[in-house]
């Protein structure tokens, strides 16, 4: 093992400003679908996949306020949502993907894009749809749009994912905050 070993004598001070985290906001972002109160997220990180996701939140309605230079963003949801988020917006951003748990809670219905932007390789969604299955919801996937139905709402359920999966994770658990029962 490498350690680094500082032979100083001088006392370090001052302050350094933490960035905000992409990964952290982005579902942060998508859980707003959630409710019509006023949101209000500061320390925003002012990247490309940041700003995709509040284009999305604005395409299905939302009313979106950035203040890039105070990094900060409210989001206001006084209306129905549009369920579809369509391709353009989604080929460029995995994250993309978060919308259909809250949107498929809250209205019983999403029609979202498969999703893009991964320079890493393929990387699919089977985990956020069979989970998804698991609580109530019929999945159909048709011309490259993940299509979901859950008339009644969704069920709580145990899920246990096959294999690690944070974005998969992030999706269910905003899902299942309008799920009937425990999950």
């Amino acid at each position: 093992m490498q350690k680094l070993e500082i032979k100083g004598g001088k006392k370090i001070s001052g302050t350094i400003t933490i960035s905000g985290s992409k990964n952290a906001t982005l579902p942060i972002l998508a859980s707003t679908i959630l409710t019509k109160k006023k949101i209000i997220i500061t320390n925003v990180p002012i990247v490309k996949d940041v700003e995709t996701m509040l284009e999305l939140l604005q395409f299905i309605g939302s009313k979106i306020i950035f203040k890039k230079k105070e990094k900060k963003v409210e989001i206001i949801n006084r209306k129905s949502l549009k369920t579809f988020a369509p391709y353009y917006l989604l080929k460029t951003m995995r994250a993309g993907v978060l919308v259909l748990g809250p949107l498929l809670a809250k209205y019983g219905n999403a029609k979202v894009s498969l999703p893009g932007g991964c320079a890493i390789g393929s990387r699919p969604i089977d985990l956020h749809l069979n989970a998804l299955k698991k609580m109530g919801a019929s999945i159909q996937i048709k011309n490259g749009y993940v299509i979901a139905l859950a008339k009644k709402g969704l069920n709580g359920c145990f899920i246990k994912f096959p294999k690690i999966s944070v974005g998969a994770t992030e999706n269910i658990l905003i899902a299942s905050c309008f799920a009937k029962g425990k999950s």
